[in-house]
C-alpha cells in the first residue's frame, strides 16, 4: 500500500522564515501523474529544511500542473510552476534546473516519496570536502529499518567497489547546484537519450566524489511499469562498469549513445504514455506565498 503522508507525516516545516537563508531547490519534472504528484509534493512539504520548489509540466494532458500547483499552494509551498513542452525528461530538467539559485539542487520523481529527513541528510553529504553529489537509496513501501539497513549497506558496497558511476537514479540525486552547472547541466543537445541520470554523475565526478548514507533513502510508487524495452543491456552494464573509471566519455558519447539511438532510446520514451505535441518552451508565471 502507498503510504498517505497527508496522514503520516508531521505538520509542514519547510517554510522559511523572511530571514532564514535557503539551501535548496526541488526540481519535479512530470508527465501525466495526477494520481500521484500531490502525495509526492505532500512528502516534500514535511522536510524539515526550507526550500524552493521548481514544478516542471512537461506537457501533461491530464491536468497534472492543476493539480500540482493546488498542493504546492495547500502546503504553503514557495514554488514556481514551469511548462516545457519540448518532450522528455532532460528537457524538462533542463528547464527545472534553470530557476536553481540555491547552494543545492535536488532532482526528485513525481511519483516518489520522501522522508521528512531526505534534504536535511542529503545536505550533510554535500557538505562533506569534495562531495559534489549525493545519492539516495530506493525501499518498497512498507520497509522497515531491517530492510532499510540491508538496503543501505548494498548501495555503501557497490560505491565502495564502483565508486566513478551512478548507484541510483534520478528520483535520488541532489548535487552542488555550482558544480552542476559548471559541468553543463541537464542538456539535451549533450544527451537526449534514457539514462540520464548516470550520464549527469559522469560529467559531475569529473569534480569531486558521490556520498550515499544510512539516512538518505525514499520511496518510488509501487505501481507496474513496463520499461524492460528502455533500460539498457546486461553487455551495456557490464561495460559501463569497466568504462567508467578510465573512458566514461568514450562510453557514454560513442559507445552507449550509438546503441541507445539505434534502439530509438531518446529521453522522452521513458514516458508510459505518448507524448500528443511538442512546442517551444513556456513559462507558467512564478506563484509565491510569501
Amino acid at each position: 500500500m502507498y503510504i498517505d503522508l497527508e496522514r503520516e507525516l508531521p505538520p509542514s516545516a519547510n517554510r522559511a522564515a523572511p530571514d532564514m537563508a535557503v539551501d535548496w531547490t526541488v526540481v519535479v519534472p512530470f508527465f501525466n501523474e495526477r494520481e500521484l504528484l500531490a502525495g509526492t509534493i505532500a512528502s516534500l512539504a514535511r522536510q524539515t529544511v526550507p526550500f524552493r520548489l521548481v514544478l516542471v509540466d512537461n506537457g501533461s494532458s491530464d491536468g497534472s500542473g492543476a493539480i500540482a500547483e493546488a498542493a504546492a499552494r495547500r502546503h504553503g509551498l514557495d514554488y514556481m510552476l514551469v511548462t516545457e513542452r519540448a518532450p522528455g525528461k532532460v528537457a524538462a530538467l533542463r528547464a527545472g534546473f534553470g530557476w536553481s539559485r540555491t547552494r543545492w539542487t535536488a532532482t526528485c520523481d513525481a511519483d516518489t516519496l520522501y522522508p521528512p529527513h531526505y534534504l536535511a541528510a542529503a545536505g550533510e553529504l554535500l557538505s562533506r570536502r569534495n562531495c559534489v553529489a549525493a545519492g539516495a537509496y530506493f525501499v518498497a513501501p512498507g520497509a522497515d529499518a531491517d530492510d532499510r539497513a540491508a538496503r543501505a549497506e548494498t548501495i555503501r558496497k557497490a560505491a565502495r567497489l564502483l565508486p566513478r558511476q551512478s548507484h541510483t537514479g534520478g528520483a535520488g540525486q541532489a548535487f552542488c547546484t555550482a558544480t552542476l552547472r559548471a559541468v553543463g547541466g541537464f542538456d539535451p543537445d549533450r544527451w537526449n537519450f534514457v539514462l540520464e541520470d548516470h550520464e549527469v554523475i559522469h560529467r559531475i565526478m569529473r569534480k569531486g566524489t558521490m556520498h550515499y548514507s544510512d539516512a538518505l533513502w525514499c520511496m518510488p510508487s509501487p505501481r507496474e511499469r513496463d520499461r524492460d524495452s528502455i533500460r539498457w543491456t546486461l553487455f551495456e552494464r557490464l561495460a559501463y562498469s569497466v568504462a567508467a573509471p578510465w573512458a566514461g566519455d568514450w562510453f557514454f558519447y560513442s559507445f552507449l549513445s550509438a546503441r541507445l539511438r539505434k534502439r530509438r532510446l531518446l529521453s522522452h520514451n521513458i514516458r508510459e504514455r505518448q507524448f500528443q505535441q511538442t512546442e517551444e518552451t513556456k513559462l507558467v508565471p512564478t506563484h509565491s506565498v510569501r
